[in-house]
């Protein structure tokens, strides 16, 4: 992994290409990430780029992470995240990762957070089918047949069965950025990415290429 950001999801729009094509696009607030530390193989034992994304009061810094920050000479940062790029090396601490790190064309794998959807039963959460519907069935959507009656007499372990849907870490592969605008710090990525409106995101170069 060469290339990596942290963004913040603005929302979707649309855009048009030069063909008149309608591209369904999310919008990113991608960086600037600074800098704050570097990790090494003498001192750490392995080398990675830790940064920093979003701004934040000072009064609201614990005093250890005030340290940290002043060290570095940056100002506080709300997110801190390590990056393990191949590149490390070139990157100094104070250096500022923009949203033209990635190009037109490029593809990328978005991780996030999922929207959390509360409680779900096993045809929303699963994909399973529902009972019959006719008035002599008492069972529509429930959970189906929990297994064998007298061997093994025990629900299998790894059933699918009703409960908390969502708020996981889910990562969407291969998805083309559309735009990037390093003046805004704008990234408009193709289709859907995880989360809700203001949710964190990391974008990575794809791995499946």
């Amino acid at each position: 992994m060469t290339k990596a950001i942290i963004a913040k999801k603005l929302g979707m729009t649309q855009v048009f290409t030069e063909n008149g094509i309608m591209v369904p696009v999310t919008v990113l607030e991608a960086g600037p990430c600074t800098v704050v530390q570097k990790k090494t193989v003498e001192n750490d034992g392995y080398s990675a780029l830790q940064v920093g994304f979003g701004d934040v009061k000072a009064n609201k810094v614990i005093k250890p992470a005030k340290g940290h920050f002043a060290k570095a000479g940056v100002e506080p940062k709300k997110v801190l995240k390590e990056l393990k790029l191949e590149n490390a090396d070139t990157y100094d601490v104070g250096a500022i990762i923009k949203a033209d790190i990635f190009a037109e064309g490029d593809r990328v794998d978005v991780s996030g957070v999922s929207k959390g959807k509360g409680y779900a039963g096993a045809i929303k959460r699963h994909g399973q089918h529902r009972g019959p519907m006719a008035h002599g069935s008492k069972y529509h959507r429930g959970v189906g047949s929990m297994g064998s009656s007298a061997s093994p007499s025990h629900v299998r372990k790894g059933k699918n069965m009703p409960g908390h849907m969502g708020a996981v870490n889910v990562t969407v592969q291969n998805l083309d950025v559309v735009r990037a605008d390093a003046d805004k710090n704008i990234l408009l990525i193709k289709g859907a990415v995880p989360g809700p409106k203001g949710a964190l995101l990391f974008i990575k170069e794809s791995v499946k290429k």
